[in-house]
């Protein structure tokens, strides 16, 4: 799979250790390096603000989704490729994704969470092909993932799905994951309950 743009989920706090923001902006360079264009929420605030800042001064292209109401905060980054000012949140999500050809999260908080499950949900319902991973950075989503394994022990979801789920700890090493990744087709469980 040719990676033309990847969309990176983070926070917009630079989080407690250091080795969040050393990870974000390995992840911005090695995106510049590779000629892939880097797309995010347009933030210029911790880990957003980190990994944009990096890709830039790779040489890369750098696009940011913002909503008018968080520009207004001042918050959008004034130095990028190019900033998108939506109307929403809602929107926000749907042009990134429209614009990403794959999608990895680093260490971030319930925005970045609820953009990873969402474009997650998405790919299992077939309304994209996209491959998604998280890139691991000193055991962050260690909790996440034993909780995801779980999810399929307890059948609420298909192994397939869960695999959909790309991680890695090296930002290299996600890329080229998510370049050989084929997506699969398997069908949502839905199973009626016995009466």
């Amino acid at each position: 799979m040719s990676l033309r743009s990847i969309c990176v989920f983070c926070g917009a706090s630079p989080g407690a250790r250091p080795a969040y923001r050393e990870a974000a902006e390995a992840l911005g360079r090695g995106l510049a390096e590779r000629g892939i264009t880097l797309v995010y929420g347009g933030g210029a605030v911790g880990l957003m603000g980190l990994v944009a800042d990096a890709a830039l001064a790779a040489g890369g292209e750098v696009i940011g989704i913002i909503p008018q109401s968080l520009k207004d905060a001042e918050i959008g980054h004034p130095g990028l490729t190019r900033l998108e000012v939506v109307d929403g949140m809602h929107a926000r999500k749907a042009r990134m994704a429209e614009l990403a050809d794959a999608f990895i999260a680093l260490p971030g908080g319930l925005g970045t969470l609820e953009e990873l499950f969402e474009v997650w949900t998405w790919g299992q319902l077939g309304y994209h092909g996209k491959p998604l991973g998280l890139l691991e950075v000193e055991g962050f989503y260690a909790r996440l993932r034993d909780f995801l394994d779980h999810l399929v022990t307890e059948r609420f979801v298909r192994p397939q799905h869960r695999e959909m789920l790309q991680i890695a700890s090296a930002p290299a090493k996600l890329i080229e994951r998510l370049a050989q990744w084929q997506p699969t087709v398997a069908p949502k469980w839905v199973e009626r309950s016995p009466n």
